[in-house]
């Protein structure tokens, strides 16, 4: 169960150089969340994994000769689903939004990001229909991140994050999502369990991303030591995850417009959308795609995601929205901004509810063929998905008390 760092399982390739981790993608975060919403100050983890600092030519140095660190599409065991999963897992999407274009790191003050990122992981194994909810009807007397989840499709997807998650969960006694958060973070004093700690989540993310060949590596000198970094090789990647969340942040019609979401034939576009911009609100990365608007737009844009995580934070999703237009209250969740978004921003909200459900029938719709309990089964993953997002609702909020009290 413990984390096998970047050690590749496939034997073909040859391994890289090794060098030195950047604290910049330490994954030691400063604060922690239990199950049940109460904050905790975290034990201490290691920064000292080995890293890769070879490829200092670009990321075409991770495509020719070199072998795959963290993504290898010779990994996938169902070569079909490839074709409807985008290139970028939502993980990789929203570390990118939170990089330096040309210096290659994060920045040294975000304490979110390293929770959030377990809890995508959660969630794009969640849409890939790997993990549920256990059906149980009991469950619903619990509160969302107290219901146990469990494995129901232990292929392999070709990234080697989500490949180690899967296998730990496969292996292991059933916990809620906001347990499987901790342990992935090593929040946990129970020295049991510190080896369901995924280490070096941010630097793996970008060895992925290397091999991906939108990052490069190269090594930067910060004053006594030499540290990896990892710059834009391919500002394209990284246009297009900006612009998704700029245009749904900022659209100013009630339907959704195609540049806010995946090209044809990815699966669950919209859901992908909205999991995009909450993840990268609870990551504090969002202010990094809206700092060329002005300061109103800005705050508007904040808004209107504030209204997007409290629709999609509860289940099922979007209680206060019915399925068709009409004037209908927004929040059945938890914000973290007072007010919300009016106008065009609301009917936007409700209009993503819609899609999405529409989504969610046309998927059960399409496993209702394939045996009994499938349609039940999808449903599941989604309540994982909104699970998450709940934990990502309350993250901002258990800062400020923290904060307060040492204050």
């Amino acid at each position: 169960m413990a984390s096998e760092g970047l050690t590749r399982r496939r034997g073909a390739g040859a391994s890289p150089a090794i060098g030195s981790a950047s604290p910049a993608f330490s994954d030691t975060p400063t604060l922690a969340f239990t199950s049940g919403g109460a904050p905790r100050r975290p034990g201490g983890t290691t920064n000292n994994a080995p890293t890769s600092s070879a490829g200092g030519s670009g990321g075409a140095g991770a495509m020719e000769g070199r072998g795959k660190i963290a993504y290898d599409p010779r990994d996938f065991e169902n070569g079909g689903e490839s074709e409807t999963m985008p290139r970028l897992t939502i993980m990789e999407e929203v570390l990118l939004l939170g990089l330096k274009d040309k210096a290659g790191y994060l920045s040294f003050w975000n304490d979110n990001i390293s929770y959030a990122l377990r809890g995508c992981i959660l969630i794009e194994l969640a849409l890939r229909r790997r993990i549920a909810m256990v059906k149980d009807p009991s469950r619903r007397r619990l509160a969302l991140a107290d219901r146990l989840i469990e494995v129901i499709d232990d292929r392999q997807t070709g990234e080697t994050i989500l490949d180690e998650a899967l296998k730990m969960m496969k292996s292991s006694e059933k916990y809620g999502t906001g347990a499987w958060v901790d342990l992935m973070s090593g929040e946990t004093w129970n020295v049991m369990k510190i080896g369901y700690q995924l280490k070096q989540v941010r630097e793996r993310l970008a060895k992925g991303l290397v091999d991906k060949g939108v990052l490069r590596t190269e090594k930067r000198n910060f004053l006594l030591f030499d540290m990896a970094t990892h710059p834009i090789a391919d500002m394209n990647a990284k246009d297009d995850v900006m612009r998704r969340v700029l245009t749904l942040l900022t659209a100013r019609t009630a339907a959704i417009p195609p540049q806010a979401l995946h090209k044809e034939g990815v699966k669950y576009r919209h859901t992908r959308a909205v999991v995009l911009v909450c993840a990268a609100y609870a990551s504090s990365v969002l202010e990094n795609a809206l700092q060329r608007l002005s300061y109103d737009s800005r705050e508007a844009a904040f808004a209107r995601c504030d209204d997007i995580l409290a629709e999609f934070s509860t289940w099922p999703f979007g209680v206060t929205t019915s399925n068709v237009a009409g004037p209908v209250s927004i929040g059945g969740g938890t914000r973290k901004r007072e007010g919300g978004s009016g106008g065009v921003g609301r009917e936007s909200v409700q209009e993503l509810v819609r899609e999405v459900r529409k989504e969610m029938a046309a998927s059960t719709t399409g496993q209702a063929g394939a045996g009994g309990g499938q349609e039940e089964q999808e449903e599941l993953c989604f309540e994982v998905v909104a699970t998450v997002l709940e934990i990502f609702g309350r993250m901002d909020s258990l800062v400020s008390k923290i904060i307060c009290i040492y204050i």
